[in-house]
C-alpha cells in the first residue's frame, strides 16, 4: 500500500500521542487519543506501540511527529537546521521502515539567535501555511508546555524561540510554595487579565508571583490565584515574545483552551492574531510531507 493510498499520521508527544488515518484523498476517517506518550512506553515496547495505532487504524503507511523522534523516543530523528521547510524536513525523515514507517526531523536553531529546538511544532506551522491558514511570511505564537514564538519567512521557519511556560506554572501548581493556592489551570477571567496587565506593565516576574503568597496570608487574595498566575507567565510570555518580532502579523496556533488564554493577553496587548487549531494544522503537514514522499 503507498502514501498516496492513505496513511497514518502521529503526533506522539511525552504523555500522549494522536493518530489520524486519512485516505487517497487527504480526508481524515478516523483518530483516537490516548495517554501513552513517550514516558508510558516501556523499554523496548514503541514497535508493539505503533502495531497497536496500525490494529485501531488500519494497516497502512505511518509517518510519525514529535517527541517520539527525541533521544528518548522511538529512534532519534536528527535536527533539521533552520532556516527550514517542507523539503528539508521530507528529506530527513528518519524511516524505520523505509517507505512505510518514518519519523519528521525537529528543527534546531544555532548561532546568534540563540540555541534551540522543536519537535511537532514544525508539522504544525508548515503545515498551516502550506493550507493558507495563516500567511507565508507572519510571527506564529504556538502554546503549550514549551511555548514557541516562530519567525515564518516565505513559509519557512526561520527563527523561533521557546518559554517554558506552561511548564513553570505546572512546577510552581505542584512543589512551590504556591502550591496550595493554585489549583486549577487559571481561565482568562479578571484574574486572570490583571496578571497579564502587569505583566505587560513590566511587573517583576518573581516578585509578583511572591505576591500571591503575601496576599493570601495577609488576607488580601482578590480573584482566582491560579488564574493571577497564568496571567502573570502567559503576560511575559507574550510580552517578551511581541518583542522578539515587533510589528510583523501575527497567528496563534495550538490546542484552543491555550489558545483563548494568550489571545487575551494579545488583546490586553492592543494585538489581535487569528486562531488554528493544532489538530487541523497538523494533519495538513503531513498531507503535505506525505505528498513529497
Amino acid at each position: 500500500m503507498s502514501w498516496r493510498d492513505g496513511y497514518i499520521a502521529v503526533d506522539w508527544g511525552t504523555t500522549n500521542r494522536r493518530a489520524y488515518a486519512l485516505d487517497g484523498s487527504r480526508n481524515l476517517i478516523d483518530s483516537f487519543e490516548d495517554e501513552l506518550g513517550l514516558l508510558a512506553v516501556p523499554s523496548g515496547g514503541f514497535e508493539a506501540a505503533a502495531a497497536d495505532i496500525r490494529e485501531r487504524l488500519g494497516d497502512r503507511p505511518m509517518l510519525l511527529a514529535g517527541m517520539v523522534g527525541s533521544n528518548r523516543g522511538w529512534r532519534e530523528a536528527p535536527y533539521a537546521a533552520a532556516p527550514a521547510g517542507a523539503r528539508d524536513l521530507a528529506e530527513a525523515i528518519a524511516w524505520i521502515e523505509p517507505g512505510r514507517t518514518g519519523i519528521v526531523p525537529g528543527v534546531s536553531q544555532r548561532g546568534a539567535a540563540g540555541a534551540d529546538v522543536m519537535r511537532g511544532e514544525e508539522v504544525q506551522v508548515l503545515g498551516a501555511v502550506a493550507a493558507g491558514l495563516v500567511p507565508a511570511d507572519c510571527v506564529i505564537c504556538h502554546p503549550g508546555t514549551h511555548a514557541k514564538w516562530i519567525l515564518m519567512e516565505a513559509g519557512r521557519i526561520a527563527s523561533f524561540r521557546t518559554m517554558m511556560t506552561g511548564e513553570v506554572f505546572s512546577l510552581l501548581s505542584k512543589h512551590s510554595i504556591l502550591a496550595d493556592q493554585l489549583e486549577g489551570d487559571g481561565a482568562a477571567d479578571d484574574a486572570f487579565r490583571a496578571g497579564v496587565a502587569e505583566a505587560l506593565a513590566g511587573r517583576e516576574l518573581l516578585s509578583a508571583l511572591f505576591g500571591i503568597r503575601a496576599r493570601h496570608l495577609l488576607g488580601e487574595e482578590v480573584g482566582d490565584p491560579a488564574s493571577y498566575a497564568s496571567g502573570l507567565l502567559v503576560g511575559s510570555d507574550v510580552r517578551a515574545g511581541l518583542g522578539l518580532y515587533p510589528d510583523r502579523p501575527l497567528a496563534l496556533i495550538g490546542r484552543p483552551e491555550l489558545c483563548e488564554l494568550y489571545r487575551a493577553a494579545m488583546a490586553e496587548a492592543g494585538r489581535e492574531a487569528p486562531e488554528v487549531d493544532g489538530a487541523e494544522a497538523f494533519v495538513a503537514g503531513m498531507n503535505m510531507l506525505t505528498q513529497m514522499l
